[in-house]
């Protein structure tokens, strides 16, 4: 298993910027997730602004998963993550085919169908339930993952930077009579 490593968030002076993607890998039991385009990372912000990517989680192995959680950390932390209420919330929705992107600011929208996999919630979590992924070998999971900083945010949380690792970690089903 790998950390998606370096995202780095930052309110200095409130206006908007964007920085590169980052590409990274997820090795699960049983089987491979591969996950690109992940980079959350956006400097400057302000108080109302959202940044999105979108990321494929593949189940490239032979056997599905039972589940699948987010694990989020600061390696670098602020009120920005410590804020649980005023500060960076995440939210990660599912697309029933490839997002489509438009930008920068890149934002992304959905031709089919979307599910909720994970409902806007404080960015820094351990092992947070994923919901309604597909999980099956040879699949692949089209995700766009929302990070927004409330429009609420007041002063204190200018000039704050936050680095932030994400790891989704994937379980191999139960056994089964074959």
């Amino acid at each position: 298993m790998r950390k998606l490593k370096n995202s780095v968030l930052r309110a200095p002076r409130m206006r908007a910027g964007m920085t590169p993607k980052l590409l990274a890998t997820v090795a699960l039991l049983g089987a491979a997730a591969s996950i690109a385009g992940l980079g959350t990372g956006a400097s400057p912000i302000a108080a109302g602004d959202t940044m999105q990517r979108a990321i494929d989680l593949s189940y490239s192995g032979t056997i599905s998963f039972g589940s699948a959680t987010l694990t989020t950390n600061a390696t670098s932390s602020s009120l920005l993550d410590t804020d649980a209420t005023n500060g960076l919330q995440l939210a990660i929705d599912k697309c029933s085919q490839a997002w489509t992107e438009s930008g920068p600011p890149y934002t992304y929208t959905c031709g089919g169908s979307t599910s909720t996999v994970l409902a806007s919630r404080a960015l820094i979590g351990s092992s947070i339930a994923l919901s309604n992924l597909t999980l099956t070998a040879g699949s692949t999971d089209h995700l766009r993952v929302t990070v927004s900083f409330p429009s609420a945010a007041g002063n204190t949380l200018q000039n704050q930077s936050s680095t932030i690792d994400y790891t989704f970690t994937g379980v191999q089903r139960a056994g089964a009579n074959q």
